[in-house]
């Protein structure tokens, strides 16, 4: 006996079938370009500005003058102050004090909250200058490359200023008159954002285990220097938890997989994953809170009423 042939009926059932198997898989070449890296331009300008304001701290600091034995005296005015004070090889702590260092007494009492942004700018000496500049080629460079000006900017400036608010805290708890200058917490909020980056988008990395333990690492280091003597600590805390929770909402990435609409054909009926995962949403807002939470208490013991003065 043969077989029946196939009705016009069948033919119309396997071709709605065919048609659906087109449409529910995404064909070969649906993959989404790479994204092109941004060209650094704002982490270069802010090296050029770091180091100009260190030239200026020098001319305007002038040693010769003091009657001070001054270090390198052929640099005339530029020469350092001696070792026995300033061993960072720089300025003396009254020209840094002119210039906008963070001091505790100037910041609250005298109402000058704009120092806890200027002390970014200043440097205590050219290895501190040097250590810090270095880490902002390596660190800041690479991340405004894979996320723009604008974020790395923001985070960098915000971060700034939660070193500079750390500092400004301990000395209210400590009682201590010394001065703060530096990039430092905002270099360590760019650390800190490089860790949350991590975290929040571990979908997309390859090697993650690998790339955590060396950053980690890297972090350690780091912090283990901010226990040197003469060295503020507290404004590298300040920032790198910052900068950790500021990069759980603004370098947020789309999860592996995810393909946005503009890069499918029009007939594509398939199935798309979301663009972010459910527990980035969680990290993300969680992290908007402690920030908002964090600048409050920060500035409210400042400039705040007496309620929040008071707060430990």
């Amino acid at each position: 006996m043969g077989e029946r042939p196939p009705s016009s009926e069948d033919m119309e059932k396997g071709r709605e079938k065919r048609q659906k198997s087109r449409h529910s898989m995404p064909p070969p070449h649906l993959c989404p370009p790479p994204p092109k890296p941004w060209v650094p331009w704002l982490m270069p300008i802010v090296f050029v500005v770091n180091v100009a304001m260190f030239v200026y701290t020098m001319y305007v600091n002038d040693c010769p003058t003091t009657g001070e034995k001054c270090l390198f005296p052929f640099f005339k005015r530029f020469s350092f102050q001696p070792f026995r004070e300033n061993p960072l090889l720089g300025p003396a702590a009254l020209t840094l004090k002119k210039l906008g260092a963070l001091e505790l007494q100037l910041v609250v009492e005298g109402g000058e909250g704009w120092r806890l942004l200027s002390c970014m700018w200043l440097h205590a000496g050219v290895v501190h200058l040097l250590f810090n500049m270095l880490s902002l080629l390596f660190i800041g460079i690479r991340l405004e490359q894979e996320f723009g000006f604008i974020r790395i900017g923001f985070l960098y400036l915000l971060a700034g200023i939660g070193g500079s608010l750390g500092s400004t805290l301990h000395r209210m708890r400590t009682a201590s008159p010394t001065i703060s200058v530096g990039a430092s917490g905002a270099l360590f909020g760019l650390l800190g954002a490089m860790l949350s980056e991590l975290l929040i988008n571990w979908t997309i990395y390859v090697n993650k285990c690998t790339a955590l333990l060396i950053l980690m690492v890297v972090i350690a280091v780091n912090m283990a220097v901010g226990f040197i003597p003469k060295v503020d600590s507290s404004a590298h805390i300040g920032g790198f938890l910052a900068g950790f929770f500021l990069g759980f909402v603004i370098l947020v990435r789309p999860q592996y997989g995810y393909i946005s609409s503009r890069h499918l054909p029009s007939t594509y009926e398939g199935r798309r994953k979301s663009r972010h995962k459910f527990y980035q949403y969680v990290l993300g807002i969680t992290a908007f809170v402690f920030l908002v939470l964090g600048y409050t208490y920060g500035f409210g013991k400042l400039y705040g009423p007496p309620a929040l003065k008071n707060l430990p």
